[in-house]
C-alpha cells in the first residue's frame, strides 16, 4: 500500500521498537502486564500480548482523535506494521461492479494456474464502516487466493460518514448480485460464490446472506471473521473486553456514531444488526470465526446458535488466544498467520465440498 514519507518513517520506528523489545526478555515481560494473566480461563498469545503492549506505547489503534480521512491513513499505516510479506503467485487487477449508485471499485485476485470457472470469494473488508479499503486488506486477499485456490473479488464499498447506513449494505448486496449475474465474465462458478468479511465486512456478509434469500442467486457460503452482528453492543464480551485488547468500547462507539449518525433506532434494523433479524431461516451455510479476546466474540457465537436453531448448517470456531483483527497481523505474531491459514483452508474446503 502507498504510505506517505512520514508514515513510512513511523512504521520504521515501530518495527525498530518491536525488535528492541523482543530482544530484551525482561523488558518484554514487564510490558505484558495484565495481559500475561488468563481471562475467563484463556491466555492471549504472547506475541499478540507484546503487540498490544507496543500499541499502548504508540497509540496506533485508537483512531478517535483523527478525522475519518486521517483515520483511514493511520489504519493503513498500522496494518503495514504487522502484516505478512506480500505473496506472489497471484494475478491482481482492478475491476468494477455494478451498483445502484454507480460503479463500485473492486479488485480481482486469481491464483496462478486456476482454471475457470472456479469457486469465488466475494470479500468485504473490515474497518468499522469508516476505515479500511482494498489496500488495507490486499495482503490478506492475496493469501486467501493463493492458499485457498479460489478467485477473490474484494469490494470497495462506500464508507461513512460521507455515506452513512445503508450505503455500505446497498453496495455489498449489489456487488453480490452483479457477480452472480455476470459470473462467466469473472471466470466464476455461480453455484460456488461465498461472501466473506472481517468485522464490519462480516456484518455485510451476513446481511447480504439474509437479503438474498429467495432470490435466483444466493451465496453458497457465508464466512464471517470476528463479525459485528449486533450494534446494540449488549453481549457480555463487550463488558469483559471493553479496553486493552485493540478494539475498544470507545472505538466501537466512534465507528457506529459515524455509520448511523444520531438515529439510535437504526442500530436495531436487521440490515444493521443481522443477529436481531426476525428470522434467519433459509440463510446459506455459515462458518463463523471469532477471537477469544474480542468485544465482538459473543455476537458471533450467538449468531451461530440462531442459525443452528433455524436449521441452517453453521459452525463456530473461537480462536481463544487471538484478538480482533488477527488475520491482518501475521507478520508480527506467527500464531496469527497460522490461525489465518487454518481459516482459509476450512473456508475453501467448505466452499468446494460443502459444510460438513
Amino acid at each position: 500500500m502507498m504510505l506517505s514519507p512520514l508514515a513510512r518513517a513511523r512504521v520504521r520506528v515501530a518495527r525498530t521498537l518491536a525488535d528492541a523489545v523482543r530482544s530484551s526478555k525482561g523488558f518484554s515481560a514487564r510490558l505484558l502486564g495484565f495481559r500475561a494473566r488468563p481471562v475467563e480461563g484463556c491466555t492471549v498469545d504472547p506475541d499478540v500480548a507484546l503487540m498490544l503492549a507496543l500499541d499502548d506505547l504508540l497509540k496506533s489503534s485508537d483512531l478517535r482523535r483523527f478525522a475519518p480521512a486521517e483515520a483511514r491513513a493511520r489504519l493503513a499505516e498500522s496494518v503495514s506494521m504487522v502484516e505478512i510479506p506480500r505473496l506472489e503467485g497471484v494475478s491482481v487487477a482492478p475491476t468494477h461492479l455494478r451498483g445502484d449508485a454507480g460503479l463500485i471499485p473492486a479488485r480481482r485476485y486469481v491464483p496462478e494456474g486456476l482454471a475457470a470457472p472456479s469457486p469465488c470469494v466475494l470479500f468485504f473488508h473490515g474497518g468499522g464502516f469508516v476505515t479500511g479499503d482494498l489496500d488495507t486488506h490486499d495482503t490478506f486477499c492475496r493469501q486467501l487466493a493463493v492458499e485457498g485456490r479460489v478467485r477473490v473479488l474484494a469490494v470497495d464499498y462506500r464508507l461513512a460518514p460521507e455515506h452513512r447506513f445503508p450505503a455500505a449494505v446497498d453496495d455489498a448486496a449489489a456487488a453480490f448480485r452483479d457477480v452472480a449475474a455476470r459470473a462467466a465474465d469473472f471466470g466464476v462458478d455461480p453455484a460456488r460464490i461465498a461472501v466473506m468479511g472481517d468485522s464490519a465486512g462480516g456484518n455485510l456478509s451476513a446481511v447480504v446472506s439474509l437479503k438474498t434469500r429467495g432470490e435466483a442467486h444466493r451465496p453458497a457460503l457465508q464466512v464471517l471473521l470476528y463479525p459485528a452482528l449486533d450494534a446494540t453492543c449488549a453481549h457480555r464480551s463487550h463488558a469483559v473486553y471493553a479496553n486493552g485488547w485493540m478494539l475498544t468500547k470507545g472505538m466501537i462507539d466512534w465507528y457506529y456514531d459515524h455509520y448511523f449518525g444520531a438515529d439510535l433506532a437504526l442500530r436495531r434494523h436487521p440490515d444493521a444488526s443481522p443477529l436481531l433479524a426476525p428470522s434467519v431461516e433459509g440463510a446459506p451455510p455459515a462458518l463463523v470465526f471469532t477471537a477469544g479476546f474480542d468485544p465482538l466474540r459473543d455476537e458471533g457465537a450467538a449468531y451461530v446458535e440462531r442459525l443452528t436453531a433455524a436449521g441452517v448448517p453453521a459452525r463456530h470456531v473461537c480462536h481463544e488466544s487471538m484478538i480482533h483483527g488477527f488475520v491482518l497481523t501475521g507478520g508480527f505474531a506467527r500464531a496469527c498467520r497460522e490461525e489465518t491459514s487454518r481459516i482459509i483452508r476450512a473456508s475453501s474446503s467448505a466452499l468446494r465440498d460443502g459444510l460438513s
